[in-house]
């Protein structure tokens, strides 16, 4: 041995000493130290009560919705033309202004449509003239016929010239009755009640009959209508409590709310159906009406809607969030007189915002876990907070 140490360089004696003090350490670690008694381990959370919040299941009345996105449009709109030309003499609204159906609108230059109206005017007064002048000749005539003092063809002529002018004062009386027209045409008033829109032209230029953008145009904002769709599998139902709404006489009614769903904008009735089902999308087109008296619809805007279908009187109901879902089908967590957790399957109906109906499973009175839900089990052992 003192050989073999001799040998070694002070390094390699170095890391030797240092292998077997390991060597030592760890055998004195697993095997010569007496371990000292070990610390029961804590208790698991898991395994201990659960703390769970109830909520008892009530009998209530139920407004059945069927929500919807829909969109504002309004009942009629009008682009209010010109029907002669002619400069743009006056404007008499003023842009965004609610107006009546007959409020004049604007004027354009009546001079032309003066002077023909004169014109036409003139024309029937000899015309006129020419009649009375001819009927009183055939009135001459037919005393002269009595006492054979003319033929009977110089007065059937003078029949005809009498029928003639007759005919003749017709038509310019049709000429001055649509040169009146067109002279009224040059006061354009508006044919609908509304609200109008941005103006399109100003007072000096020159409007046309056939320019498609008129002057200006007029939307029908009282009432307004909402034109929303539902799904397909939803047919049955809306047309079933539509057709009973008609045989009643009280439309069903609408909701619309707006985008966020947090206020109620204004309350309707459905009026229409559509008479197809759109093939791409699966959804019937509906329409309802509003009074819009406070114009807090405006044509074109999104709004959220909610047709009422019916109200379910003295149901049972709970929390929807209490509803769970499983391989059985849908059940809830109770509490036990034992204050442990049971499972109980229950056949749901219709849900109406945060509340759902049960058809059956449940009793008026029993209380429904709504918090605690993620960790408990059946039969689990549960602590009620106090609400």
């Amino acid at each position: 041995m003192a050989v073999f140490f001799s040998r070694l360089s002070r390094a390699q004696i170095w890391a030797l000493g240092a292998v077997l003090l390991l060597v030592i350490l760890l055998l004195w670690f697993f095997v010569w130290r007496t371990p000292e008694n070990k610390l029961p381990p804590p208790p698991n959370p898991w395994a201990g009560p659960v703390a769970v919040k109830l909520e008892e299941a009530v009998r209530e009345d139920l407004k059945v919705h069927i929500k919807a996105i829909g969109t504002v449009v309004p009942l009629n709109t009008v682009t209010v033309r010109s029907r002669v030309n002619g400069p743009l003499e006056r404007v008499h609204f003023s842009e965004g202004q609610l107006v009546e159906a007959g409020t004049l609108l604007a004027e354009i230059d009546p001079a032309p449509y003066e002077v023909r109206l004169a014109q036409a005017e003139g024309t029937l007064q000899q015309t006129r003239a020419q009649l009375k002048n001819a009927e009183d000749d055939l009135v001459l005539y037919e005393r002269l016929f009595k006492q054979n003092s003319i033929p009977k063809q110089q007065l059937d002529k003078q029949i005809a010239l009498v029928e003639q002018l007759k005919g003749t004062l017709k038509n310019h009386q049709a000429m001055v009755d649509d040169a009146r027209l067109q002279l009224s045409y040059t006061r354009i008033h508006a044919p609908i009640t509304g609200r109008l829109g941005l103006r399109r032209l100003d007072v000096g230029n020159l409007v046309n009959s056939n320019d498609s953008e008129g002057l200006v145009t007029i939307t029908q904002t009282q009432p307004i209508a909402v034109s929303f769709t539902i799904p397909e599998n939803q047919l049955v139902a809306v047309r079933e409590a539509f057709r009973n709404s008609q045989t009643e006489q009280q439309l069903l009614a609408v909701e619309a709310w707006d985008r966020s769903e947090q206020h109620l904008l204004a309350h309707g009735e459905l009026t229409t159906l559509d008479n197809q089902i759109d093939i791409a999308t699966g959804t019937l087109r509906l329409k309802a009406e509003f009074a819009n008296k406070d114009d807090s619809l405006f044509p074109n805007q999104f709004v959220n809607t909610r047709l009422h279908l019916q109200t379910l009187t003295d149901v049972l109901t709970i929390p929807a969030d209490a509803i769970q879902f499983g391989s059985t089908g849908t059940y809830v967590y109770i509490v036990d007189e034992e204050k442990r957790a049971r499972v109980r399957q229950v056949t749901t109906g219709p849900t109406e915002g945060t509340r759902i109906a049960i058809v059956e499973g449940l009793n008026a009175g029993e209380r429904v876990v709504m918090e605690g839900i993620d960790r408990l089990t059946d039969g689990r052992p549960t602590m009620v907070l106090q609400e």
